[in-house]
Formats: C-alpha cells, structure tokens, sequence
C-alpha cells in the first residue's frame, strides 16, 4: 500500500477510527449497526479466513480495495462496482447561503437514517452517524438535506451522506453543505476526500466544480454470507 487511501477503510480501521474496529489483527470491520465496511490485512488465506468470520450469517461485509482481494470462502458476491476516489487538496471556496444549518447527532439519528433510505447516498445504518460529524436542513420540522464525515485516515478525513429528499432538489442544498462540511475538514489541518460511483458522471462533475479532483479509482464489492 502506497498510500493511505488505496486501502481506505484499513487504514481507518487500523488509525484513527481503531477504536470502532471489531475483529483481530487479521481483519477489522466496523459494527454492523454502523457500517459493513471490512479489509483484511493481506491477502493471505490467514487473513482472508479472518474476513470471511466477521460476516454473520445472512449479513454482508463491503470492502474497498486499489487491488483485487482472494474471495473469502463462505461468501457470496452482491455487488461489484468501481468507485472514484476524490481529494480536494486545495481550499474549497465559501458558498454565501441564508439556510438555519443545524448540528446532528443522536436525537436526529432515526431522521438520517430514513432520509439515507430514501436517497440512497451510499451504505447508510442506523448509527453511520457515529462515524462523524454531520450538518442538515430542516424545513417545517422536516429534516431535508444532510452531509457529514465518514472515514478519517491519517491527515483525511471524508465528506459522506450528502443528500437532499426529492421534494428539494435543485435548491443548492446539498452544494451548501457539502462546502461547509469540506471546508472545516480543510480548517482542522486534513485534507477532504469521497468516494463516488465511477459511472455517476454529473456527480463527478459537480464535485470538481467545488474543488475536488479524481485520485484514482477502486473496487467496491458487497459480500454475502449465505
């Protein structure tokens, strides 16, 4: 591994989010309540015997390599899919906005979840909220967009759960909120990154008109056990 972010959620599960990690010095995987993300150390069969124990059976394990892992026996592919990685290295320019934007935490856990759901951001569980620091919008009471931080690897940390619901797009929110979110992770020292569906291309693009450049790409799988 040349870099951090070419094994994201290692090098998360192994540094600065290490006190969510659940598994061995083989492989680590967040709780399943918060996210299926998971990497072994290596691709040994050692290790990768290691991965395939932290999936119950029924529930999934998502990994995010730069390089192809060995299929853990027991495990099913789900999904496979190629991920941009993005980084925005210099600083993001301020969006001038007149939005009441609030902190979230755990009383707005239920709200984010169901708005996750709806929109689908990316993988989104009950307490993802955990993994960072989240802003949103409310209108009339109603939770309407959101965005937040998900992974934080040595001197990064990642933009995540951007999403507006459908009755409020088109407004800028999730422009707004991603800014602000990027800009105070540039603020405390680290440098923003995120990860997008490679084939999304408008959403490329609207991440390098805020200031984010592609990194390189990744494998996304989602492993079943059966």
């Amino acid at each position: 591994m040349d870099h951090p972010l070419d094994r994201p959620f290692w090098s998360a599960l192994t540094s600065r989010q290490a006190h969510l990690a659940e598994g061995d010095a083989r492989a680590w995987r967040f709780p399943a309540d918060i996210a299926a993300f998971a990497a072994a150390a290596d691709a040994s069969a050692r290790s990768t015997e290691a991965l395939a124990a932290l999936a119950a059976p029924g529930g999934v394990i998502s990994m995010v390599e730069a390089e192809p892992m060995p299929l853990p026996e027991g495990l099913d592919i789900e999904l496979e899919a190629t991920l941009g990685q993005m980084v925005a290295e210099r600083p993001i320019e301020d969006a001038a906005h007149d939005l009441d934007v609030l902190a979230l935490g755990d009383d707005d856990a239920p709200e984010m979840f169901a708005l996750a759901t709806l929109t689908r951001p990316g993988p989104f569980y009950a307490r993802t909220h955990r993994l960072g620091r989240f802003i949103g919008v409310r209108e009339e009471g109603r939770l309407i967009a959101m965005a937040g931080e998900r992974l934080a690897v040595p001197g990064m940390r990642e933009v995540s759960g951007v999403c507006t619901h459908p009755d409020h797009r088109g407004r800028g929110l999730a422009q707004v909120l991603t800014r602000l979110v990027t800009r105070r992770i540039q603020a405390e020292g680290d440098v923003p990154f995120l990860h997008v569906f490679a084939e999304h291309e408008a959403t490329i693009r609207l991440y390098e008109l805020l200031g984010f450049r592609m990194r390189r790409t990744l494998g996304y799988t989602v492993l079943r056990r059966g």
